[in-house]
């Protein structure tokens, strides 16, 4: 499919990989469908997972992701004219019945669709609770459901961390396809979809190469694996004081 401007941004990215001396290791690639639609779903834990989560589609016959994200960064002055020219799907939390149409009929004429089912990225870097958007998706335009995790891209860029050194490993899993139906229960397939990715995510973090390098270094790594990261109880809390000082200063500011 013909796209001017995702192709280009797509072959710089995959050259800054190089100078970057990324060590990208991708599995499940011939899960992906070389035609027609289908939903990714995939595990956020850094402000790099749509690059990352994308690797996979281009290997898949040179395929372009049509990611959901938030409509604030599709107001940035430079962002937003890049999101719009690669055909992302801008989310309005207050307002989400908009989005997941443009996203389901971007499914019907053949499209991927990238979502991220946590909403947010995760403190604790292992799976938080998942939202159903993209089961119902997925059920409602009768494509597949693939789960996708990326492991990794925390290191270079998440919460409170930037560290583009060079030769970070990034390891990306795609599982075997779900095929939802409108008949199905959301919930539970939204439920099993998220018992899948938590295994795929102990198998990509049992295949990463890297482990930390001392006692400083396991923020990178889930509490359940002996890293130092929040478990899922600390990091809902750390979450919730976040949006709290958040609220309080949209209070302060609107007197």
């Amino acid at each position: 499919m013909a796209d001017p401007l995702y192709f280009p941004i797509i072959k710089t990215m995959r050259g800054l990989f190089v100078a970057l001396g990324l060590r990208i290791d991708v599995v499940g690639t011939e899960h992906l469908p070389r035609k027609g639609g289908a939903v990714l779903a995939i595990n956020h834990t850094s402000y790099l997972d749509f690059i990352f989560a994308g690797i996979p589609a281009d290997d898949a016959g040179h395929r372009y992701v049509r990611f959901m994200a938030k409509d604030a960064v599709f107001k940035h002055s430079v962002g937003g004219p890049l999101m719009r020219g690669m055909k992302h799907i801008p989310v309005d939390r207050s307002a989400g019945a908009g989005a997941f149409d443009a996203a389901v009929d971007a499914l019907r004429r053949g499209e991927l669709v990238g979502v991220f089912p946590e909403a947010t990225m995760s403190r604790s870097f292992d799976i938080k609770d998942f939202k159903t958007g993209a089961v119902r998706m997925a059920a409602a335009a009768q494509v597949p459901l693939i789960p996708e995790i990326v492991f990794g891209g925390q290191r270079m860029m998440s919460y409170e961390h930037k560290d583009f050194s060079r030769g970070t490993a990034v390891s990306v899993t795609v599982g075997q396809p779900m095929h939802p139906t409108p008949a199905d229960d959301p919930e539970a397939v939204t439920a099993e979809l998220r018992t899948r990715m938590i295994g795929m995510l102990d198998e990509t973090i049992d295949r990463y190469p890297d482990r930390p390098r001392g006692a400083t270094d396991g923020w990178w790594l889930p509490a359940r694996f002996g890293g130092t990261a929040p478990t899922l109880d600390e990091a809902a809390a750390i979450e919730a004081e976040v949006k709290a000082r958040k609220a309080a200063r949209r209070e302060g500011g609107a007197h």
